[in-house]
């Protein structure tokens, strides 16, 4: 055990957000991504919800600042569909990290799908939230 780290971030997650270099992705994928079949490298949790380890990450992993949307989010296949409701959470936390406030890339399915498969790692949730995947660009640590 470590103080200060949220029990949600796990041992592998840790070594994993550790590992990373500036450029490289990460992917935090609802429950019904196809997760074993596209990543390089995947980390298990299983019981969590996308936004909570987001919100946990998030004081540990800077976003990349040199790409103007450093998080991206599967875009619905209907184009017309209203924003799903969970991309709010996403942005409200992501603006609470970063003072820049970046726009949230919407990124069209295949196109997703491909940028998981070059992602560093994948991260698999029980998230239920349709269209709930997102990617982080990871950035550097300047202080």
């Amino acid at each position: 055990m470590l103080k200060g780290i949220p029990p949600i971030i796990s041992p592998d997650l840790m070594y994993t957000l550790m590992n990373m270099g500036h450029g490289d992705d990460i992917v935090l994928a609802d429950g019904n991504f196809p997760a074993d079949s596209h990543a390089q490298r995947i980390i298990r949790l299983d019981g969590h919800a996308v936004p909570e380890i987001l919100e946990a990450i998030l004081p540990f992993f800077p976003l990349d600042t040199f790409v103007d949307q450093p998080a991206g989010l599967m875009n619905p296949v209907e184009d017309q569909a209203a924003e799903p409701p969970i991309w709010k959470s996403y942005r409200e936390l992501i603006h609470r990290h970063d003072t820049r406030s970046p726009e949230l890339e919407k990124i069209e399915r295949f196109e997703f799908y491909e940028r998981a498969r070059r992602a560093y790692a994948i991260v698999a949730t029980s998230e239920t939230a349709l269209y709930a995947n997102l990617i982080l660009k990871k950035g550097v640590v300047v202080e």
